[in-house]
């Protein structure tokens, strides 16, 4: 018999006696069985990784039992990072929403169905200046026209935008009225 045909018997016979220990263990430690699995699975992949630190059998559980602990300390932390991730990403979607300008429904349904009767350049030269809060200069990089073509074609925009629309909007708060302060505080 060769030693990796012994290395992997000897591994097989060590995951058998505690493949269940390990997982009531990890039950006890976690809120949903499918974690519990993990953290068994990584517990064994760890000890096939490091097998040639694996104590004799009879200290193996002890062993097994420490890269469960360490396993299940890293997946504690990373839950805990997992959800301070989803606070800060729900209070940041909530702040965009809150800024805007189409955040109104009906004047966003108005504004988005004009939009989608623009062609798909100015469309595009709109979104990226208002919505995205890019200077024109920095679309022309990104759509790879020149700087004053893109100043001419956003103030055209604008123009049909505004016929597309029409006037049956309330002013203040306008999603037009927004796009026009924004473009005389840019210097446009």
């Amino acid at each position: 018999m060769s030693s990796g045909t012994e290395h992997e018997k000897r591994f097989q016979r060590v995951y058998a006696a505690n493949f269940e220990p390990l997982l009531a263990y990890a039950m006890r430690r976690v809120e949903q069985p499918e974690d519990a699995a993990d953290i068994v699975a990584e517990t064994f992949l760890v000890a096939w990784r490091r097998s040639h630190e694996m104590p004799p059998e009879a200290e193996v559980r002890l062993w097994l039992h420490g890269v469960a602990r360490r396993v299940l300390a890293n997946h504690h932390r990373s839950g805990a990072r997992r959800g301070r991730l989803g606070d800060r990403l729900r209070q940041r979607f909530r702040s965009a929403l809150a800024v805007d300008p189409g955040s109104e429904v009906p004047e966003l349904l108005t504004v988005r169905a004009a939009l989608a009767r623009l062609n798909e350049v100015d469309r595009e030269l709109l979104m990226l200046t208002f919505w995205e809060g890019l200077e024109p200069r920095e679309v022309a990089v990104l759509l790879e026209l020149n700087p004053a073509a893109v100043r001419t074609r956003l103030s055209r925009a604008r123009a049909r935008l505004r016929d597309l629309i029409g006037h049956d909007l309330d002013p203040p708060g306008h999603v037009l009225d927004v796009m026009a302060v924004r473009a005389l505080e840019e210097g446009r």
